[in-house]
């Protein structure tokens, strides 16, 4: 079996492996596999193949870290007003607990709300911003 063969076995593999998974690392190392695959097909020595694929797929697995990583995450799903209705509503607190929550009436129920890490706690509206188990996460309006 031809060198080259061996190299796009080895990039199926990998992308295979890639989407059952979800890591976008080895699609990454998929790619370094397709540049030792082009080099067999050059006619490069296996020395030269494997130092090459190594090399291109070490850089575009760095590369990609360093992008992910600089990108802001996501937000959860459920601070999205498409998944939970209660983001961007409305709430009143009358007064902040020491550990950082208060009770509230919301939908004729009690709730317990959390204060947003780096708000003020400060009585008055609040913002639902997430909800967190049966908590609301909220922020000052």
């Amino acid at each position: 079996m031809a060198e080259s063969t061996m190299w796009w076995i080895v990039t199926g593999v990998l992308v295979a492996a890639e989407l059952l998974s979800g890591t976008f690392y080895l699609l990454m190392l998929a790619i370094g596999t397709v540049a030792g695959a082009l080099a067999a097909h050059l006619g490069a020595s296996p020395t030269v193949q494997l130092t090459l694929g190594a090399l291109v797929g070490g850089v575009a697995a760095a590369l990609g870290y360093l992008v992910r990583r600089r990108r802001p995450g996501q937000p959860p799903a459920r601070a999205e007003r498409s998944v939970n209705l209660d983001v961007g509503e409305v709430v009143q607190v009358e007064h902040w607990q020491a550990d950082g929550t208060a009770l509230i009436r919301y939908r004729g129920a009690p709730w317990t709300a959390m204060l947003r890490p780096g708000a003020e706690a400060r009585p008055g509206p609040q913002r639902v911003v997430e909800l967190v188990g049966s908590r609301l996460l909220v922020e000052p309006v």
